[in-house]
């Protein structure tokens, strides 16, 4: 039993580790998209 709960805790806290990478991810893509916007419309 302890083991099971200890496994548990320990594949909660990567799975709430994974969604702040996700997220980090998800902001950096956007950030990227909006300056290649950006550039997309100071060259017309």
């Amino acid at each position: 039993m302890r083991k099971l709960m200890g496994l548990a805790i320990v594949a909660g806290a990567l799975l709430v580790s994974a969604c702040n990478t996700v997220e980090g991810m998800g902001r950096d893509v956007s950030s990227a998209g909006n300056t290649v916007a950006k550039t997309a419309d100071d060259a017309k």
